[in-house]
């Protein structure tokens, strides 16, 4: 796993920076309601995507929250008094405060289902009745694009998926959550070149290859030896999930009855 503190400093650079954002923060706001005034962004990282979810939705105020200090100082430099530092699984927001919640790139990176289960949990309780709550899904697959770099990863041992599109509709439905709609978009920026591959498994991309293991360092050689060692890939195509609050229903009216009536 990844140190998402060390990471902050290269984290945009190296996952497609602002064309990436652009289109994550084009359809994430494709499935947030117009008539959302409140968003909250749980794992918004450096905030790149989350400046633009504020700046693209006039009218709409976002906070952002993470966990990792390094991560949340510089998306508070991009929303001035908008980010919270706080646990995922542990909102410091009252119930039904918001009118849309998001969370992408982050239910892939939690250790296991229950805290996967605790992430949407929250989020459905700190999101309103008739809000929306919007997610990536499937991130790893969205990876796989039938290059000969996945021929080369195809045979390392599987890292546990955490964020399936049908378990996490399994969690949002736990939590009275419904489904709503779907978005995909491209990850501009991150196809990845043979070079680049190699450079992340030497820093602990891959969770099943650590750096130093023989069987990464077998994967590394295997990738040095494809053409076009520069050369990036064709870009991944991300998937959104939105799941919806239903509005809380009315009580019907309570009729008397005819002894009551006769009163």
């Amino acid at each position: 796993m990844l140190d998402y503190d060390k990471e902050a400093e290269r984290y945009d650079a190296s996952r497609g920076g602002e064309p990436r954002a652009a289109a994550a923060a084009q359809a994430v706001l494709s499935l947030v309601p117009a008539t959302a005034r409140t968003l909250l962004d749980v794992g918004c990282g450096t905030g790149i995507v989350t400046r633009r979810l504020a700046a693209d939705r006039d009218g709409m105020r976002v906070t952002g929250v993470d966990l990792a200090p390094a991560m949340a100082r510089r998306a508070a430099a991009r929303l001035p008094g908008a980010v919270v530092l706080a646990d995922s699984r542990r909102l410091p927001f009252r119930d039904g405060e918001f009118d849309a919640v998001t969370s992408v790139w982050l239910l892939h990176l939690a250790p296991g289902p229950a805290e996967v289960r605790a992430i949407v949990g929250e989020c459905a309780r700190v999101l309103r009745p008739g809000g929306v709550y919007v997610t990536t899904v499937d991130k790893a697959a969205s990876h796989n694009v039938g290059s000969d770099i996945d021929v080369v990863l195809s045979s390392r041992p599987p890292s546990p998926v955490r964020d399936a599109a049908a378990d996490v509709e399994a969690h949002a439905a736990a939590h009275g959550l419904v489904p709503a709609a779907q978005a995909r978009f491209r990850g501009h920026g991150q196809g990845r070149s043979p070079r680049r591959t190699v450079a992340d498994l030497r820093r602990g991309w891959f969770v099943t290859l650590p750096p130093g293991d023989p069987l990464a360092d077998g994967f590394a050689a295997r990738l040095r030896r494809l053409p076009d060692q520069d050369r990036p890939r064709p870009d991944p195509v991300f998937g959104l999930r939105a799941f919806r609050k239903p509005a809380a229903q009315p009580r019907p009216p309570v009729v008397p009855s005819a002894r009551e009536s006769a009163k």
